[in-house]
């Protein structure tokens, strides 16, 4: 008896890639070193608050996202096509535009590891529809836990991702962070399509289905 099945496996590589798509570690480098770059402000535990109070956020959300599906009757076909919409948006978005430009120009704040980096820099609404989204795809314990270990990794990737930042902002330029932007968001945008396509093809179904009926 096997353990693990081709569409198990399809299942724990999208969970990942999906929030490491949308969560881009790399395009969060330089903001954090941005928005850290003050006197006396500890850079290590910056970073860590940071992926904590991201990794908290999604989790809270994998946890009570049944509840919330269930609480206001959410489909998981809507919930893809409305998150599939969102992610398309935020790709369209990242690909005609600079995001570091953009968080650069916000206002100095005192501590801005859990606002703006944690959130929602890192878990901000794009991460949260994909974990929403893969909850309601999750159909057993292996995928449930699949999930988790995405999450989990995601945020450890994050966290070593902002600990090497200065390193990293150094050595990519701004023209190495303009190419990782635009291909992530590229990324971003293809999974949107695909999770409209998958919703869709759910109303559809669902929809001849009680015609025939």
């Amino acid at each position: 008896m096997k353990l693990l099945n081709t569409f198990d496996l399809d299942f724990a590589f999208l969970a990942f890639s999906s929030l490491f798509s949308i969560i881009n570690p790399f395009s969060a480098a330089p903001i954090f070193v941005s928005l850290t770059d003050s006197a006396g402000m500890d850079r290590k535990k910056s970073a860590w608050r940071t992926s904590l109070s991201a990794g908290m956020t999604l989790a809270l959300f994998a946890l009570a996202g049944g509840a919330i599906f269930a609480f206001f009757g959410i489909t998981v076909a809507a919930f893809q096509i409305a998150g599939g919409i969102l992610f398309t948006l935020m790709s369209i978005q990242t690909l005609l535009s600079d995001k570091a430009e953009k968080m650069e120009d916000s206002p100095d704040q005192a501590d801005p590891s859990i606002v703006p980096l944690g959130i929602p820099l890192i878990a901000g609404p794009g991460a949260i529809s994909t974990v929403m989204v893969l909850v309601g795809q999750a159909r057993d314990p292996f995928h449930q836990v699949a999930l988790g270990t995405a999450i989990v990794l995601n945020i450890v990737l994050t966290l070593v991702v902002l600990l090497a930042s200065p390193w990293i902002v150094t050595k990519m330029g701004a023209t190495g962070q303009r190419i990782v932007a635009k291909v992530m968001g590229l990324i971003t945008a293809v999974i949107g399509v695909q999770f409209i396509i998958n919703g869709s093809t759910k109303v559809v179904v669902d929809i001849l289905k009680s015609s025939r009926v």
